[in-house]
């Protein structure tokens, strides 16, 4: 079943966005679900992954602005992205993969998003 991400779009440095992925069948404690982003020539990065039981795990470049969470009876995690700054510029991906949180790197999840673009300023 394929994810969908929602939520991207332009807004201004300092001002906060909210990403949402549809993940039907995934928030059953068997999966991790993270969120990747690129950034124009860069490699995908991973931002924040959150296991069956609920712990979170952040990128250092996210840590304290970002939050992921996910609600169970709708099939859906979220991105809160506080403060934002040029630099979270990207195509954002929801991925998620079978058994509890590794290392956030891209070969960790199997299944990914086609992506949303966040444009943080001009």
């Amino acid at each position: 079943v394929p994810l969908m991400e929602s939520g991207g779009g332009s807004v201004e440095p300092n001002t906060s966005l909210r990403l949402a992925c549809k993940v039907p069948g995934y928030t059953y404690k068997g999966y991790c679900l993270g969120w990747f982003r690129q950034g124009p020539g860069e490699e995908r990065e991973g931002l924040a992954s959150i296991d069956g039981d609920g712990d979170t795990n952040y990128a250092d470049s996210v840590m304290g602005r970002f939050a992921i969470s996910k609600d169970n009876a709708k099939d859906i995690l979220y991105l809160q992205m506080n403060n934002l700054k040029a630099e979270d510029s990207g195509i954002y991906f929801c991925v998620a993969d079978a058994g509890w949180c590794g290392p956030l790197v891209a070969g960790g999840f199997a299944y990914w998003g086609q992506g949303t673009q966040v444009t943080v300023g001009s």
